[in-house]
């Protein structure tokens, strides 16, 4: 807290008069970080077809990821930082509206028939595992390509997982 307080100026008793210790200032950091992510993702929204409205909020994610690694970084691990069992109501809600909102992205482009039918909370975790784990070895220095080229090959992987990869008559892989 010390150090914080010396790298925004103040003095630790002045930032414990804000905050009770520093469980609630990273609380508040990721509290920022996911009202950050949804400011991206709400321009999907004026998207004129559940097509342009998903890859616009493909795209938001894209840059607030590359635009803001830390806050990106953070999203991700400040609950094994914390040891929390539970998120605070206030993050669970601001979680709980990017979720619906990804779900509704999911569901329109079902039933405007970009996507096959399915369940939509699978299909929408799918793309989120394979979005983060690209971010996640990019951020990690471990694809060697630049920002322009990842972005490539990103938007390259995400129409790859919208044609699929496996045959009509793949074997079970479980």
């Amino acid at each position: 807290m010390r150090k914080l307080a010396r790298s925004v100026g103040v003095t630790a008793p002045a930032l414990y008069r804000h905050f009770l210790g520093k469980e609630q200032v990273l609380l508040e950091v990721v509290g920022e970080g996911y009202r950050t992510l949804i400011q991206y993702l709400h321009p999907a929204l004026g998207g004129r077809t559940p097509e342009e409205r998903f890859s616009l909020a493909g795209a938001g994610y894209m840059n607030f990821a590359l635009e803001h690694p830390r806050y990106y970084e953070i999203l991700y691990s400040y609950t094994e930082f914390l040891g929390l069992e539970e998120l605070p109501e206030g993050i669970r809600k601001l979680v709980a509206g990017i979720d619906q909102f990804w779900l509704d992205r999911v569901r329109e482009c079902m039933d405007a028939g970009i996507l096959k039918p399915d369940d939509p909370e699978l299909v929408g975790r799918t793309f989120w595992a394979v979005s983060h784990g690209l971010v996640s070895i990019y951020h990690r220095k471990m694809l060697r390509l630049s920002e322009e080229e990842f972005r490539e090959a990103f938007a390259a992987a995400m129409r790859q997982l919208m044609t699929g990869v496996g045959v009509e008559e793949a074997p079970s892989a479980a």
